[in-house]
């Protein structure tokens, strides 16, 4: 028995089965943040200590489409003292991971500029992983007024 079916018929059969996807799936699934995991993942679970980083980022951004961000990592970045890598993560954006910075002695400097979506207000961190393993953290709210990633 040969079936037929028109091109139309076919999609909206398969945007029946998306649509049953999303209607079943539980709530939140398609956008959990997982900024705790990325944490742990780049911490190994150990604690980071207040200090040595310093984020920089407005207090009220007026468009979550575009954030500055700016933060610096205090350390001499010889071959004995340096920084390795900076995690960049956000509480309230549907995924957690906004960059990792990676750095060497060479870069004479920690410290990076650069622009991020935020969907809400939330809570922006930075994590410091120095040569030696020890971690450092700052972290700070951002009232989002309008835009971002969610709308």
């Amino acid at each position: 028995m040969k079936i037929t079916m028109s091109r139309r018929a076919a999609l909206g059969l398969g945007g029946a089965a998306v649509a049953a996807m999303v209607v079943g799936a539980p709530r939140g699934a398609f956008a959990k943040n997982d900024h705790a995991d990325l944490i742990k993942a780049f911490t190994g679970g150990k604690e980071p200590t207040k200090g040595k980083v310093k984020l920089d980022v407005p207090d009220i951004a007026e468009n979550g489409n575009t954030v500055p961000l700016t933060f610096s990592v205090d350390s001499p970045m010889t071959a004995d003292s340096y920084v390795k890598d900076v995690l960049i993560v956000a509480d309230g954006n549907p995924r957690g991971g906004i960059a990792t910075f990676h750095f060497t002695p060479s870069s004479g400097a920690a410290e990076a500029s650069t622009r991020i979506r935020l969907a809400e207000t939330q809570n922006v961190i930075a994590i410091a992983k120095m040569n030696d393993g020890a971690l450092f953290i700052d972290s700070k709210p951002v009232k989002v007024t309008i835009g971002g990633c969610g709308g």
